[in-house]
């Protein structure tokens, strides 16, 4: 096993070594295999990555919209963390990519200021032998369905890379005043929609900021999600999360996959 394993749990090493010797694991599902083996891969196994992060206390105003820089910085590394130790999994397999890609954050009892990030996907390798890594030399990233990975693939684009930004913003709470003058009125809450435009933007501008750097072409499958984890209603985190994507073959027709019976009848 290579040295950057060295950042892994030692079980990792045995779990990697039976999936190098030919058994292989998957989160997919029946439908969504057979669609990524229609693309031209096989899995080669199930990868993950772990990171349990403490994120620190930063002061904010109760009057001021604001990012609060450090808790943005530190929910960014905890997912690059563990992204990047599922990275390295993917890389001791040899694998091109890693597709179905989650991205989950879980609070434990033990300690309300951390939590875990993980990473969670399958390896997979290309079946004619040409490495399909992306251009920073690593295995690509997707969180794209075997359905929608198989049609990315038929129309001449390839993935780069899981590209997010992320921004935690403070949104200021209404004085007494403000309050009382919109009561019982259809009105607009500028101090509102300017804090929650700026964040989704900063966020939004960050994630197409790491596309760039990869040298895509566009993003698909774009998602923002709002989440005020354990911080209280008026500190809320932004995500922004999509696949990066570029072009790699001219457009084909799209030809219809393997049919895939349903069991549910």
């Amino acid at each position: 096993m290579s040295d950057h394993v060295n950042d892994l749990p030692e079980a990792t090493e045995h779990r990697l070594e039976e999936l190098e010797h030919g058994l292989f694991t998957s989160d997919l599902s029946v439908n969504e295999f057979l669609l990524v083996k229609e693309a031209g891969f096989h899995p080669v196994g199930l990868v993950m990555g772990s990171s349990i992060y403490h994120t620190g206390i930063q002061t904010r105003k109760w009057s001021q919209s604001q990012e609060l820089t450090k808790l943005t910085e530190a929910m960014y590394n905890a997912r690059e963390l563990a992204m990047t130790r599922m990275e390295q999994e993917a890389t001791e397999l040899g694998a091109d990519g890693v597709v179905g890609v989650r991205l989950d954050v879980n609070y434990y009892e033990w300690g309300k200021d951390a939590a875990e990030f993980i990473a969670v996907g399958t390896a997979v390798k290309a079946e004619d032998g040409v490495s399909r890594r992306n251009k920073l030399g690593k295995p690509f990233t997707s969180d794209l369905s075997g359905q929608d990975f198989w049609t990315l693939s038929q129309t001449g684009y390839a993935p780069q890379g899981l590209v997010m930004g992320t921004c935690v913003y403070h949104i200021a709470h209404r004085g007494l005043g403000q309050t009382l003058s919109s009561t019982g009125q259809n009105v607009e809450l500028p101090n509102f929609t300017q804090a929650l435009y700026e964040a989704r933007e900063l966020a939004m501008t960050r994630m197409q900021d790491e596309s760039t750097r990869l040298g895509a072409s566009g993003v698909v499958g774009v998602r923002l999600e709002e989440k005020s984890h354990q911080w209280g209603s008026h500190t809320i985190e932004f995500l922004a999360l999509g696949t990066a994507v570029t072009k790699t073959a001219e457009a084909i027709t799209l030809a219809k996959p393997t049919t895939i019976i349903s069991l549910d009848n």
